[in-house]
């Protein structure tokens, strides 16, 4: 496993990770997410992602029973939870990045983890309900009590992670080091254009999610191999109707041809590709088979086998390149 310094942080993050969105207390039984996790921390994963909102909370409380029962230390892994949707919020209080639900979340979240802390806490959204100085005090005071050890956004705009950098430096505050953007071969502008400047000002790590795209880039749809999978799961069938187009299925039949012919697997090759990217501190897996992950754990060693040549194949297969404004 290769690891990473986390944007402008002394933390080192390995470059795959693992997270528990949809499968854990949800898609999966228990014990196969411990055996997952074991898999993945085995392999020289150090970060676990998680949410208030995953399964209403079960993610967590899943993830925290396993890591309880685990005889690893705790200076050896990482852990993220995430702010904004509450954890089946019924009231407004129980949602979005205002001071009481940032500190009543951030407590509910160690209660159910079991830990002691947060390693990474995530706004899982931007609210715009909420003054941003709100939220980047709120944050900024959950380190300095020791619940959180970095905070970080996740699909917030260039322009909002700014906003928060620039009030913590005339505050001398604690800002975001990170963001949790969705990156893959479908969707490219946020990190490959939005946040260019973002990386050579205040630096900013990613822990992006969805390298394959809700399984898309597996190429089992196109064979209609998709028992229990993410996109025949009704609360993601927006993403499913964005995906299931017949470009881009036929984008997926060539893609796995030149997977195929470098000697590799399209899954691999699509997180290679992620992996690729300087950019991209971390690429985090999802996974709800043993097999599936201990594959892609591997991707890694195919990095390699991306040369600029083939890069530019991929690009023609893509045609979806994005445009970089002029200076």
């Amino acid at each position: 496993m290769e690891y990473v310094q986390l944007g402008k942080t002394g933390l080192p993050i390995s470059r795959l990770s693992f997270g528990s969105w949809i499968t854990f207390g949800n898609q999966i039984q228990n014990d196969i997410s411990e055996r997952l996790m074991d898999i993945a921390y085995e392999a020289g994963v150090n970060f676990f992602d998680n949410a208030e909102v995953y399964a209403a909370g079960e993610s967590e409380r899943v993830m925290g029973k396993i890591l309880k029962s685990k005889n690893w230390s705790r200076d050896s892994y990482i852990v993220s939870s995430k702010v904004f949707f509450g954890a089946g919020a019924k009231v407004p209080t129980q949602r979005g990045l205002n001071r009481k639900h940032i500190f009543e979340a951030c407590n509910q979240a160690l209660e159910r983890l079991q830990l002691d802390y947060i390693d990474i806490y995530f706004c899982h959204r931007p609210d715009k309900s909420t003054p941003i100085e709100e939220t980047v005090w709120s944050m900024h005071q959950l380190v300095m009590a020791g619940k959180i050890l970095y905070w970080g956004t996740s699909e917030w705009s260039a322009q909002e992670i700014m906003e928060a950098h620039m009030f913590a430096k005339q505050n001398h505050l604690i800002g975001p080091v990170v963001e949790q953007p969705q990156y893959n071969m479908f969707v490219r502008d946020k990190v490959e254009v939005e946040f260019s400047q973002i990386y050579k000002t205040v630096g900013l790590g990613t822990t992006i999610w969805s390298p394959l795209a809700s399984g898309f880039l597996t190429g089992k749809y196109n064979f209609n191999q998709t028992d229990n999978s993410r996109l025949e799961r009704e609360e993601l069938d927006w993403l499913s109707q964005r995906l299931r187009t017949e470009e881009n299925f036929n984008r997926v039949n060539e893609l796995n041809k030149l997977a195929q012919d470098l000697g590799t697997s399209l899954p691999k090759m699509a997180i290679a590709w992620c992996l690729k990217n300087p950019d991209v501190s971390t690429v985090i897996l999802g996974a709800s088979k043993e097999q599936q992950l201990i594959e892609n754990l591997t991707a890694h060693e195919v990095v390699h086998l991306l040369t600029t040549e083939v890069m530019e194949t991929i690009e023609a297969i893509l045609k979806n390149t994005p445009i970089r404004p002029q200076f």
